[in-house]
């Protein structure tokens, strides 16, 4: 547990705690945009050779530190006997990546921006290392972190059931109207008249991409009785040991009564879900993504609910989400939400048959525990000179 003396949040203040029998102090220094939250042990150091001298000196700069991740990430850094780390609420971008000044090693989450500009400022601060704590990448410019002699880490795979049920969850929620019913018993009204869904059971769904997450959705589709269909450029065999066919997307589309999409983004897959596939999809089939925004075209997704072509859409992806996510924008100034205001998502979140959470679905004690170790493992890796097991190459 956290104590509150920790967990405080004032601007300019110290705070003293125990970490295994260790003494920490808190340094909490105010910036204009954000704040960040400044570690260092009061362990005594070694004669500077070895591993647990390069843990205890290295300075390891995390970005997009909400506080649940200073509550998942601290204690495991220190654990793992890192001393000397600072989280940084903001994300990471051209204004902010000075704050990497003297740390060889920057932690980075899914909408951290590091194009080439950034890398660029990073190298100049002395970063050697970018680990990920997540598995995309794709807003990194790793051939630029390779001209910058700067490695880059990922959480390849971290809990692939968290996901997989939140991708189930939506179902249900989406097809029994359970977010409608809740509103209307909280306004008063008891009538049922709206809320008519269907059983799963014995419903077809699509599984489009069988990596460990789409192979865990197949899992639990299957446990529900679900009719499942799978695609992916490479056969599974841990999908095809449940029994479950692998077929042609065409083939797929027009039958199934759920799809789920689980592929990766890639080049290749930018708008993988386009007009013409939601146009090939049996008449009031849900669609549900937990893998990434840009897989699905708004347009065409907003096109497809208003004509009855999609009866539902679960999202907790968004493709314009970096603008829009991991932010509490509700006590901000109206000229400022405006900037990154989003009209297609405003639109979407006013849809009754559309239900999108804020790229929650990783979000469990065991994902981020799972994060957690592989994120520092990533680090100890590195300090060691040993080749990455998690290497991201251009």
């Amino acid at each position: 547990m956290h104590s509150p003396a920790l967990m405080a949040r004032k601007p300019c203040t110290y705070a003293v705690c125990q970490h295994s029998g260790r003494q920490s102090t808190r340094v909490v220094r105010p910036l204009a945009f954000r704040e960040t939250h400044e570690f260092k042990t009061g362990s005594p150091q070694s004669d500077g050779t070895g591993l647990a001298s390069k843990k205890a000196t290295t300075r390891v700069t995390i970005f997009s530190a909400a506080p649940y991740v200073t509550q998942f990430l601290q204690d495991p850094l220190i654990s793992a006997g890192y001393e000397n780390f600072n989280f940084i609420e903001a994300k990471l971008d051209k204004f902010t990546a000075k704050l990497a000044k003297e740390s060889p090693l920057v932690c980075l989450f899914v909408n951290d921006n590091c194009d080439a500009e950034v890398v660029a400022e990073l190298a100049q601060r002395g970063v050697k290392l970018i680990a990920m704590r997540c598995a995309g990448y794709d807003r990194v410019d790793v051939a630029a972190c390779q001209q910058h002699g700067i490695q880059v880490a990922r959480v390849p795979t971290y809990s692939p059931t968290s996901v997989a049920e939140h991708a189930v969850g939506l179902l249900f929620a989406i097809n029994r109207r359970l977010a409608l019913a809740h509103q209307r018993v909280m306004a008063g009204n008891y009538s049922l008249s709206p809320l008519v869904g269907s059983e799963v059971k014995g419903k077809r769904v699509g599984v489009l991409g069988t990596g460990a997450i789409g192979a865990e959705a197949v899992r639990i589709f299957k446990g529900l009785g679900m009719e499942v269909m799978a695609y992916d450029v490479r056969k599974n065999p841990v999908v095809e040991a449940l029994g479950v066919p692998y077929m042609d997307m065409d083939d797929i589309l027009p039958q199934a009564d759920v799809v789920s999409v689980h592929v990766p983004l890639l080049p290749s897959t930018y708008h993988f879900i386009d007009k013409d596939k939601i146009d090939k999809m049996k008449q009031g089939c849900i669609l549900l993504n937990v893998s990434r925004g840009g897989l699905v075209d708004s347009d065409a997704l907003l096109n497809g609910l208003e004509s009855g072509q999609l009866g539902g859409v679960g999202l907790d992806v968004y493709e314009n989400e970096g603008t829009l996510f991991f932010t509490d924008w509700t006590e901000m100034d109206l000229k400022i939400r405006m900037k990154s205001w989003d009209r297609r998502f405003k639109v979407l979140t006013s849809y009754p048959q559309v239900l999108i959470t804020p790229h929650s679905a990783f979000l469990t004690h065991e994902a981020l525990h799972n994060i957690a170790t592989t994120t520092i493992n990533n680090m100890t890796e590195f300090l060691e000179g040993k080749p990455l097991k998690n290497v991201v190459n251009p």
